[in-house]
């Protein structure tokens, strides 16, 4: 271990020994960014009403003792109690915005910018690559996994890590092996997020160091974070309280997510943390529950846990589920041609939940992309069509497919002749 190295594991030491007391009862780990009740230098705060299970979405357990707000606000905002300076709760499948403060106020994201790494990475494929470890990861500040030089370790293994522990090291792993160099991959990150309509986004690097030229808004990490979720493996990494990996250089080979939402508020799936002294707490966090997914964004705040919770209370208070599509709901009967039975029954192969939005119009349409009819053979299960729901901007917010539900054979040819000599005479 080199000077350097030897030197951030003594302060790191340091940390979680300080920490260690802090971690709430129950299952959560301590947090490396701050006491759920601590005060920032220089403000004066007084507590407000305990948050528990029965007036807020906590997990049974868990209480939180609030702080008051010490930042102005607006006079007409709906949360004068949430202390960020750039905050946004949106339902991600519709992207309506159910609270914002500040949502386009350009801001540096700090690791929460590792969330559109992770998006990048899994975009990339090949999960079970092996990465080799190159200098630039094992010079990376901050924190750490202690990785070396040369050593190879599955690209998906990095990417649990450099989520619930924020590794920079294996950060600049995973973007070296995407993206060739830390600045292609970084302008990769750029040119994605603004394709997926994040356009105040700029990154210069994977990791979240502080940079003029790195920023982005509460918005458009929300919109990063929705779209996140439509890709296969995001929502179980991000949602990941802890992992566990052979070559992890520490005899427990046990990591743990640094995100206590995970821990402390019902439903929570996501996503990341986020500090640095310029860009302050930051957070973008999730929870589904009743088939409705919410993500709030907290961006330099004074108490992030707090903040968090206001947040995603709010949103719940504001929005309800419909179930539009039930799993195996018969959708209509079509006619065969040239089989044994003249119709068949088709159905759901799964459920379609959609938000509804308190004193909102809910506006959206139920498109059914089925053929006029099926054709013989047929084989009980398979996808011929599909239900969209579509949002009035034309995008699509949710789907599911539509199946057969019976084996119907051919008719035989002779049958078929049969068939079309009475056809003849009719």
């Amino acid at each position: 271990m080199n000077l350097k190295k030897f030197w951030a594991a003594l302060t790191l030491t340091a940390l979680i020994f300080v920490g260690a007391e802090a971690a709430p009862k129950g299952q959560m780990p301590a947090s490396e960014l701050l006491r759920l009740d601590e005060a920032p230098k220089g403000e004066i705060s007084r507590p407000l009403p305990q948050l528990t299970s029965e007036n807020s979405g906590l997990n049974p357990g868990y209480t939180v003792t609030p702080m008051q707000n010490s930042r102005p606000v607006a006079p007409d905002d709906a949360l004068p109690n949430v202390t960020a300076t750039a905050a946004i709760v949106i339902e991600a499948s519709t992207g309506h915005i159910l609270y914002e403060r500040n949502p386009d106020l350009t801001m540096q994201p700090a690791s929460v910018t590792k969330m559109m790494t992770l998006i990048c990475a899994l975009e990339h494929g090949g999960l079970d690559e092996i990465v080799t470890v190159g200098n630039g990861a094992f010079n990376a500040d901050g924190a750490t996994l202690w990785l070396n030089v040369g050593e190879k370790i599955p690209l998906n293994d990095l990417l649990y890590a450099m989520i619930l522990t924020s590794a920079n090291d294996g950060t600049i792993a995973v973007a070296e092996h995407c993206g060739g160099t830390m600045a292609d991959f970084a302008a990769h990150m750029t040119k994605r997020a603004q394709e997926l309509g994040a356009l105040n986004t700029n990154f210069t690097n994977a990791t979240g160091f502080p940079d003029s030229n790195h920023y982005s808004t509460a918005r458009d990490l929300a919109v990063m974070a929705a779209y996140g979720f439509t890709l296969p493996g995001f929502e179980e990494i991000v949602g990941a309280k802890e992992a566990s990996f052979s070559w992890l250089h520490d005899d427990k080979k046990i990591i743990r997510n640094e995100n206590q939402m995970l821990w402390l508020y019902r439903g929570a799936n996501g996503v990341k943390t986020g500090y640095t002294k310029a860009a302050g707490r930051c957070i973008v966090t999730s929870s589904k529950q009743n088939g409705v997914q919410l993500i709030a964004v907290v961006l330099d705040s004074l108490y992030v846990w707090n903040d968090a919770i206001f947040l995603l209370d709010y949103g719940f208070s504001r929005v309800s589920s419909q179930t539009l599509i039930q799993p195996g709901q018969v959708v209509k009967t079509l006619p065969i041609i040239s089989g044994r039975r003249k119709s068949m029954q088709v159905k759901s192969a799964g459920e379609i939940v959609m938000p509804v939005f308190a004193d909102e119009t809910n506006a959206y349409d139920i498109v059914y992309d089925l053929p006029e009819n099926l054709t013989a053979p047929v084989k009980s299960g398979d996808v011929i069509g599909k239900i969209r729901v579509v949002l009035p901007d034309g995008r699509e917010s949710a789907s599911v497919d539509v199946v057969t539900t019976l084996d119907v054979e051919q008719k035989s040819f002779f049958r078929l002749v049969l068939n079309k000599v009475r056809g003849l005479f009719a």
